[in-house]
């Protein structure tokens, strides 16, 4: 059995080692302008190292570069690795925040006990996304530039030379960042989904619950299906019976419907438990909503689609805060949500804006959501 604190006496410090060949002024200038998303990188990284026995030490920010991995590093022959996905937002003060680090936090103990990995504690989790922006806060795109943000990256993965099938002795822990543009560059759109019927992401006493790569590459063939019949993403069903709805390869999904409810799938243990997920439940009672959560069959949806029955349909993750869904398409079928022309629903809308004005600091921040990194 790993915990967090096998034979350690001291907290995980991240000494700092700045990189000998940042980027200049102006090609960071030139990056900000137009980040996308994912595709650039700021100039350091956060690196930490587990060993059976000793712990966690070595944590240090040092210059963003390769990793050197043997080939027979555990990670690459079977996929003991996870992930968290969070963002550093700089408001109207300059000063840099992040949205409920902590839930991150707790979400990757519960990811490393999925996969028998080493759980790093809150404090120190959160004390390495601050070690890693206090350093490159000048990657963090200013404050009014939209949705514009740094995304931050945390992951850990076994990295022990071996090849056996056993838990690691020997884990990497990193961090990353990568500043992000509004995720809807042109406007907020309405997505296409596609009912998957021949894929499941995840199945009963599997990951799903966990944020492993895994989940993510065993999503793709659904999205490539997706693709071909001209949506954006797939839609998955439970593993078992094929007639619940689940999530999207990356993201969770809510109904709103006539008389005011707010459902979503619940947490069967095959699905992720997502942060802004749980925010929206939070939202949504405020909005005068009530929240639901439940197992939804397809042929709920397909039908409260037609009946008017289900009003809005939105899917949610960190990444693009909130998506509209616009139509379902499924072998032999689709239904439009769209009404009257109106793309994206009042309650999406007033839903998304809340949370975004709370994670800019244009609004109170009620929940104590939000943690200054710098």
């Amino acid at each position: 059995v790993m915990s967090a604190s096998t034979a350690r006496s001291q907290p995980l410090t991240f000494e700092v080692h700045r990189s000998a060949a940042p980027a200049s002024v102006e090609a960071r200038q030139t990056i900000l302008a137009n980040p996308g998303f994912g595709k650039h990188f700021t100039d350091h990284m956060v690196l930490a190292t587990w060993e059976r026995g000793r712990g966690w030490h070595d944590g240090q920010v040092t210059a963003y570069g390769p990793l050197s991995l043997m080939p027979s590093a555990a990670v690459l022959h079977y996929a003991q690795e996870i992930f968290e996905g969070l963002k550093a937002y700089r408001h109207e003060d300059g000063s840099i925040w992040s949205f409920r680090p902590e839930a991150n936090a707790e979400r990757l103990r519960r990811s490393a006990r999925r996969l028998a990995l080493p759980e790093l504690p809150v404090d120190e989790f959160v004390e390495s996304l601050r070690a890693l922006v206090s350093v490159d806060h000048e990657w963090v795109p200013a404050a009014g530039t939209g949705e514009t943000s740094l995304y931050l990256r945390p992951f850990m993965f076994a990295s022990e030379a071996f090849l056996g099938v056993r838990p690691a002795d020997v884990v990497t822990y990193s961090v990353i960042a990568s500043p992000a543009g509004a995720y809807f560059a042109g406007g907020l759109k309405p997505v296409t989904l596609w009912v998957s019927t021949d894929f499941a992401r995840a199945g009963a006493g599997g990951t799903g619950a966990a944020k492993c790569g895994g989940n993510y590459a065993s999503s793709l063939a659904g999205q490539l299906e997706g693709i071909e019949h001209g949506c954006d993403q797939a839609v998955f069903l439970d593993s078992g019976t094929h007639e619940y709805i689940e999530e999207l390869g990356g993201m969770n999904l809510f109904f709103v419907t006539k008389d005011g409810r707010l459902v979503t799938p619940e947490l069967t243990g095959t699905i992720l438990e997502g942060i802004t997920r749980a925010s929206i439940i939070e939202l949504g009672k405020e909005l005068g909503l009530d929240p639901e959560e439940r197992r939804i069959p397809i042929e709920e949806w397909k039908d409260g689609a037609r009946s008017g029955e289900i009003v809005e349909i939105f899917a949610c993750g960190t990444a693009a805060v909130i998506t509209p869904v616009g139509e379902l398409r499924w072998d032999g079928g689709s239904v439009d949500h769209r009404r009257d022309g109106v793309e994206v629903g009042e309650i999406t809308q007033s839903i998304r804006s809340q949370l975004l004005d709370i994670q800019y600091g244009r609004a109170e921040d009620t929940h104590g959501w939000m943690t200054r990194l710098v």
